[in-house]
């Protein structure tokens, strides 16, 4: 099935009431929901996912060295660099770096001596050194050096991830109330910096014999998709502490299917080097939204 299939099923699914569902069409809706958990494994797992990350480290101004001995900016203990392999030397909102002599960095396959463009900038320039790759962000001004393994401990012993049973009963048909103009809603990220990110509307569905409401954002301009965090009762107990994400389509005729069998859990639910926003406070709802992915629990650990 694809995914444009499966979002008609799930149109479907949303228009129907759960308890007189016709067989076939829960059946679609359930291989639906198995697809887009299978394309999620993938994206976890793959070279780029959030299990490769290994560290994060903010720049200053001026020159900032790294490579394996303790007095560089960026420490690394891998065998393939040498003691100092380049410098990202930082200039207001200018950033280049300098790859050392006899240095492993590589940019698409030539020595590493080049301007750096941040991810704010589009797609960020890509530095490769045997599994390392690195690349630079950029949020609030600030500017860091993102780190990823692509053989991280994380990423090889990775056991999958839990969801509570798939329900078509949490396909909400919601409402979509439009913002017009859109809302500036503020958003705290986990570091505790704040940006503004653009609401159009929000989304209103029944559960429990009431109503609750949730603000949707764009994550871009030309977003193709809403975008939505939120808290619940749940949340900290059997799902991730700070909430959960949710990306659902685009309202047509002032309605939209609310699938949260597709709720998911945060990057910072698998990495410490991630830089999530949080829910705002009007999207904690005192409702327990038993579906979607559940809390991840790395090997070796428990429970709090």
């Amino acid at each position: 099935m694809n995914l444009r299939r499966g979002l008609a099923a799930y149109l479907v699914v949303a228009s129907v009431a759960a308890a007189a569902m016709p067989t076939c069409v829960r059946a679609d809706a359930a291989a639906a929901d198995a697809e887009w958990r299978a394309e999620r494994l993938a994206s976890l797992t793959s070279e780029t996912g959030w299990l490769t990350l290994v560290g994060l480290y903010w720049l200053r101004d001026g020159a900032n060295t790294i490579g394996r001995a303790r007095r560089n900016t960026i420490s690394l203990d891998y065998p393939q660099l040498g003691p100092h392999a380049g410098t990202f030397t930082l200039a207001g909102s200018s950033l280049r770096f300098d790859a050392a002599r006899g240095s492993c960095f590589r940019v698409g396959g030539a020595p590493a001596s080049a301007e750096v463009k941040p991810d704010s900038a589009g797609e960020p320039t890509l530095l490769t050194c045997g599994s390392l790759q690195l690349f630079v962000i950029e949020r609030g001004g600030k500017f860091g050096v993102r780190i990823r393994d692509t053989a991280s401990r994380a990423r090889r012993e990775f056991r999958g991830v839990d969801y509570y049973p798939f329900d078509p009963g949490w396909i909400a048909d919601a409402r979509f109330e439009a913002y017009e103009p859109h809302h500036r809603v503020p958003i705290v990220n986990v570091l505790g910096m704040d940006i503004d990110m653009e609401s159009p509307g929000a989304i209103i569905f029944a559960r429990d014999g009431q109503e609750w409401r949730l603000d949707t954002l764009l994550e871009a301009p030309d977003a193709d998709t809403l975008f939505v965090m939120f808290a619940d009762s749940t949340s900290g107990k059997e799902t991730y502490g700070a909430g959960r994400f949710l990306s659902i389509p685009l309202p047509a005729a002032g309605r939209v299917a609310v699938d949260f069998n597709r709720s998911y859990s945060p990057p910072c639910a698998f990495t410490p080097f991630a830089t999530c926003p949080l829910p705002p406070p009007q999207n904690r709802l005192a409702l327990r939204v038993s579906a979607g992915e559940l809390r991840y629990v790395a090997p070796g650990r428990q429970l709090d």
